[in-house]
């Protein structure tokens, strides 16, 4: 693995581990008023994040992808809580700067990663070139 590509994985998994914590300390022990239940909060703020986890831990450049889409949510949240309540704006500061280490990291790496396992899209114009090539070849044998 490249050196770049194992700082983006660093990176990543850093703010994808502080997040976890960061959200649990707010959600349990910054804030004073509950409104939801305990269960909401676990499964509401906490969960979504340990779904990706393991996959971010073991450096698979799919789960790395795809956990963009997760952290998206922590991000407008914090951005919402910026904007609407001023008592947990510096919490709210700290999600996002998290969540855009972690979407920077994850992005990256995946896309280094994937890279270098050869993992990458084919272009459409390569895909439609084999698949006519494909198609073509079965007719040529047909006929």
């Amino acid at each position: 693995m490249a050196s770049d590509t194992r700082f983006f994985r660093y990176l990543a998994l850093a703010s994808h581990t502080l997040l976890i914590v960061w959200v649990t300390l707010w959600q349990f022990t910054f804030t004073k008023d509950h409104t939801y239940s305990v269960t909401f909060i676990a499964l509401f703020y906490v969960l979504p994040l340990l779904l990706p986890y393991w996959g971010v831990l073991k450096g698979k450049p799919y789960t790395h992808a795809w956990a963009n889409f997760v952290v998206l949510f922590y991000l407008i949240h914090g951005c919402t809580v910026v904007y609407a309540v001023p008592n947990e704006r510096w919490y709210a500061v700290v999600e996002i700067l998290l969540c855009t280490g972690m979407f920077v990291g994850c992005s990256a790496f995946a896309r280094k990663r994937g890279r270098e396992l050869g993992l990458g899209l084919k272009k459409l114009k390569e895909e439609m070139k084999e698949e006519k090539a494909l198609f073509e070849g079965k007719n040529n044998s047909e006929g």
